[in-house]
């Protein structure tokens, strides 16, 4: 059964187009705006990794992609082309379709995303019988073969179990296992191996790339590590206080970080730099009902300047395919 409705692909296009994103929700005061202005791309068969501290506004952007920031959340502008559709103007029948069988979703926290009260192999079956893909007996065997696909061992015991009976571990290779069930061609992955253990971690790191070769599987990867960027990654997007302030291939980026907000990150990573002491960023990351003027970094920042308590500091090209959104590069360009 294809699912794809009348969505227009071509192989040549992004398979996902993110255009001026921005989500707001509402305060005691004045609405909070978690996502300013996001945009970027995810080629077909790509790994883009969104990182930046917690409370930057990577998850609140994977959320909005899909139309599921919770209230008082909601999306105030932008687009999300994905597969020759914006997501954004689709009815809820519509954006249904999409949820799952063409966009799998593997959220943070598995024992909150996974139901208590029903099997793994139930929750995994589900999600073919809802999309139409199998039904009964047929349903459960794909579950199986799925936990098989995500290296749960003794799958076909574990598939009766629920999720309190499974480790961390495991019950995030479950999640993983529902979110590709459909063969969707993009998963977004929000921080999925957050509380980990360092071997899990790399285990579903090294599972999920493994996914792109296997299923030509695209991910938006949401995570603070930029040690996971360099492992998985191909380009990365760093967020800062609901921005973009640096976008590139990966291996640009953490080789040559022209943002100090990036700078100061890479710093601030064990064993970086051999021999030398962690730098933490100073201050704090800024309240959003109050960012100061211009660039939203510029408190904190070590190269700052008069200019940057100006106007917003544009996207400037620091090399090809690699942007900066700083003053430092102003001359570059936009």
């Amino acid at each position: 059964m294809d699912n794809r409705d009348d969505g227009v692909n071509d192989d040549r296009a992004p398979l996902l187009e993110v255009r001026g994103l921005t989500t707001e929700f509402a305060g005691a005061r004045r609405a909070v705006r978690a996502v300013d202005g996001v945009g970027f791309d995810i080629g077909r068969g790509e790994i883009l990794a969104l990182a930046g501290e917690s409370g930057s506004g990577k998850s609140v952007t994977a959320l909005s992609i899909l139309r599921l920031v919770p209230p008082p959340g909601r999306i105030v502008s932008g687009s999300v082309v994905f597969e020759g559709r914006d997501l954004l103007t689709l009815d809820e029948p519509a954006l249904r379709r999409v949820r799952g069988a063409r966009i799998g979703f593997v959220f943070q926290e598995p024992m909150t995303a996974l139901n208590p009260a029903f099997t793994v192999g139930a929750q995994i079956a589900e999600a073919l019988e809802v999309h139409g893909l199998a039904t009964g007996p047929a349903a459960r065997t794909r579950a199986v073969e799925l936990l098989d696909v995500v290296r749960i061992p003794d799958a076909a015991s574990r598939a009766c179990d629920y999720p309190h009976q499974l480790s961390g571990g495991m019950r995030q290779r479950a999640l993983i296992a529902a979110a590709i069930a459909c063969r969707p061609p993009l998963v977004i992955a929000d921080e999925p191996t957050t509380a980990l253990d360092a071997t899990v971690q790399a285990d579903i790191l090294d599972l999920l790339a493994a996914m792109r070769q296997d299923i030509g599987l695209s991910l938006l990867l949401i995570t603070h590590d930029l040690g996971i960027v360099a492992r998985v990654a191909d380009r990365v997007a760093v967020m800062y206080a609901g921005r973009l302030v640096e976008t590139g291939p990966a291996t640009a980026v953490l080789a040559s970080p022209k943002h100090p907000y990036t700078r100061g990150l890479l710093a601030s990573i064990p064993g970086h730099i051999p021999g030398r002491r962690l730098e933490a960023i100073p201050g704090a990351v800024p309240d959003l009902a109050a960012l100061p003027p211009g660039c939203a970094f510029a408190p904190r920042c070590p190269d700052r300047f008069d200019v940057c308590g100006g106007p917003r500091p544009d996207a400037y090209t620091v090399s090809p395919g690699h942007t900066a959104r700083c003053f430092l590069y102003a001359g570059a360009e936009r």
